[in-house]
């Protein structure tokens, strides 16, 4: 059985992440070509290593030390999923706040964690006073089918430092 629960900064490390698989085999993603979206080939394996491990739990430590939100799956007591909002709003009327990460092991994809991690993720920022989670969304067709049936769509306003960071990543919003 699945459990989920707010992590704290203490337990965030690397070996939180032993049992974690991120990897994704990639062969199409969106790319904007002429003010359309297009489906394209562009074959990729995504797989951490180590560093970006070590990358990530320091960037999840500051979301909790900030007072932001980084919420997990857990089966058998081994971490399978989690997702991350930093504190703060931005974007003016838009009232965004930005789902910084969310991850899901490839062993259990499919199994409906990331759609529980992601409604966990709205309603938090729904009760900080946010209008709107802003996501800089893997442009991967299986990524960009997960955030359209959560009723994501393109962000109104594009948050700068998302696009020159990660150029080929889709820009989306979720109405709260």
């Amino acid at each position: 059985m699945i459990q989920y629960r707010t992590l704290s900064a203490e337990e965030l490390c690397p070996t939180l992440f032993q049992h974690f698989i991120r990897h994704q085999v990639v062969t199409k993603c969106w790319r904007r070509e002429n003010g359309a979206w297009l489906i394209k080939d562009d074959p990729f394996i995504d797989n951490w290593d180590e560093k970006d491990y070590r990358l990530l739990v320091s960037c999840l430590k500051n979301t909790v030390q900030t007072g932001g939100f980084v919420y997990a799956a857990f089966l058998d007591n081994r971490l399978k999923g989690f997702v991350s909002v930093e504190p703060g709003i931005f974007g003016g009327e838009h009232r965004y706040m930005d789902l910084s990460s969310i991850h899901v092991s490839e062993d259990i994809r499919g199994t409906g964690i990331g759609k529980t991690l992601f409604q966990a993720a709205k309603d938090w920022a729904k009760e900080k006073g946010a209008g709107k989670l802003y996501i800089s969304a893997h442009s991967a067709v299986e990524s960009q089918a997960f955030y359209r049936k959560r009723g994501c769509i393109e962000a109104k306003c594009y948050q700068q430092k998302h696009v020159e960071a990660e150029p080929y990543d889709c820009q989306l919003e979720c109405v709260l």
